[in-house]
């Protein structure tokens, strides 16, 4: 697969908001799940590390751990992926934080592999307090994540940065983040997802406020939001009639996980449901 040049995938996305049409992303764990998301029409296909660990049956929040390499899944997992989009950009998560690499090869190796654009995931943004403050004093914090994004751009990949908080959202901007996803926190519902979770109404709040610190910084950089209690369309849906300049959703767990989890389920209490005839 080529990667989808920055420019074609930007000018799709500017029609798609003068137009009024969401923009929607979503995580693939699985080639299938990709082939799945590209028949229904996604926009966006992002590869994360975490998706390896949610479509084995293990919480998404596994791929904030020493469980693996996490650049080096990504790439792994790319052999699987990227043969079966068609059409669709596919995006690499990228661990801006990881000491071991010398990003500017990294990034340039993506875009090789067909790569369009990057992503900040694992980001040390899901930390807070004792460890957070760790992560920043010992030179792995969120601030590797805003170089590397930047780096990101250099070379003309999309880039679509997660950020928890307005000072993220500008600095992120300031690098040339092209989209900048709001985080609302670990993905709730099914089987693995997070029970403790803020309310849809408190996520309007923080989005609006992520928004306008991004739009302080540039007019034009698209805005999406993800995770949290945003799990569902009608969730989606909620939070984009509420925030005003919201461009679309992403979603990870949302995408493949959950649906994976209750089709299965669903199939399988049918088939064990079949009586079968007497004579």
């Amino acid at each position: 697969m080529v990667a989808i040049p920055r420019k074609t995938i930007l000018e799709k996305f500017g029609k798609m908001i003068a137009d009024g049409v969401p923009i929607v992303g979503g995580g693939a764990g699985t080639g299938l799940s990709a082939k799945a998301e590209e028949a229904g029409g996604i926009d966006l296909i992002i590869i994360y590390n975490s998706g390896r660990y949610r479509m084995a049956g293990r919480g998404s929040a596994a791929g904030l751990l020493a469980y693996g390499n996490a650049n080096e899944i990504v790439k792994e997992m790319a052999y699987e992926v990227l043969p079966v989009v068609k059409k669709t950009p596919v995006l690499a998560g990228v661990n801006g934080t990881d000491p071991f690499v010398i990003m500017p090869l990294l990034l340039s190796e993506l875009k090789t592999m067909g790569f369009s654009g990057v992503q900040n995931f694992p980001t040390v943004g899901l930390f807070v307090g004792t460890m957070r403050q760790s992560f920043e004093e010992t030179g792995m914090g969120f601030g590797l994540e805003v170089d590397m994004i930047a780096e990101a751009h250099k070379l003309d990949l999309l880039t679509t940065p997660y950020v928890f908080n307005p000072d993220e959202a500008r600095a992120m901007t300031r690098a040339g983040a092209d989209i900048i996803v709001a985080h609302m926190g670990v993905t709730t519902g099914g089987s693995i997802g997070a029970t403790s979770t803020k309310t849809l109404d408190a996520c309007v709040k923080e989005i609006d406020a992520i928004a306008d610190a991004a739009r302080s910084v540039r007019k034009d950089v698209i805005l999406l939001c993800h995770g949290g209690p945003i799990s569902m369309p009608a969730d989606a849906r909620y939070i984009l009639e509420r925030c005003e300049g919201l461009h679309g959703f992403y979603g990870a767990s949302s995408m493949e996980r959950l649906p994976a989890e209750a089709a299965i389920a669903r199939q399988t209490a049918d088939f064990k449901a079949i009586t079968k005839t007497k004579g």
